[in-house]
């Protein structure tokens, strides 16, 4: 998932940006509104997080532009404007959320991933007929894989992971985001059913002597890559 962070206190926004990279997110950053504006309307993110108070252009102009052009991209505000009226103005530009500064890094990444799981489910992006990474082929409408030529039958729940992880491979996709497309926001189970998908399908996936396919990237999630 990519995120833009746009903030002019660098004190705040690279270790804010680390903290990020680390959870699996693609950061960018700009330090002033321009340059965050420019980004945020070419940049196809997945989720801004905007500063209010800004150089050039604030926060608050750069939502009002987004909303204006018909752009629907999650927006969280971090500011430190924390009367009702500051939260009602921004909510009116059409931010999605508000943080008031200083915050716990806690509450900020469970609210990012709230805006993301909302977003993903609001507009799911469908899943190609047909998919392809390394020696693996996914047809999804017959629910079979090909490894190596090889076709493997697979249940609805180990197509729709498979799927998924193929459509963002290389990326690491955390436990949450691939419990809330798979069971949805209000009815994932527990992380180990979610990992128990995860070795029914790679057993099926295994290719003697070669890595495994869909790589465990510990405390965060999983990830499909290459293994030749």
């Amino acid at each position: 998932m990519k995120i833009l962070l746009v903030d002019d206190e660098r004190a705040l926004s690279e270790p804010l940006s680390r903290l990020l990279t680390r959870e699996g997110y693609t950061v960018d950053i700009a330090t002033d509104g321009r340059v965050g504006s420019d980004l945020a309307s070419g940049g196809n993110y997945d989720l801004l997080i905007l500063d209010w108070m800004l150089p050039q252009l604030t926060g608050l102009q750069i939502c009002q532009q987004l909303r204006d052009r018909g752009d629907v991209t999650p927006v969280l505000f971090l500011t430190a404007k924390d009367t009702l009226d500051d939260r009602v103005i921004g909510l009116d530009a059409g931010a999605d959320d508000y943080l008031v500064k200083p915050f716990e890094l806690r509450e900020l990444l469970a609210r990012v991933r709230a805006l993301l799981r909302r977003a993903q489910l609001a507009d799911p992006q469908p899943t190609p007929s047909l998919l392809q990474v390394d020696d693996v082929e996914l047809d999804v409408d017959n629910q079979i894989a090909y490894v190596r030529g090889n076709r493997v039958e697979l249940s609805e729940k180990e197509t729709q992971l498979l799927g998924y992880l193929m459509q963002h491979a290389g990326q690491v996709l955390t436990h949450d985001r691939l419990q809330a497309y798979l069971w949805g926001e209000h009815a994932a189970p527990s992380s180990n059913v979610l990992a128990a998908l995860v070795r029914l399908l790679r057993r099926k996936l295994e290719v003697p002597g070669s890595p495994e396919l869909i790589q465990t990237v510990y405390g965060k999630g999983y990830r499909i890559g290459n293994r030749n």
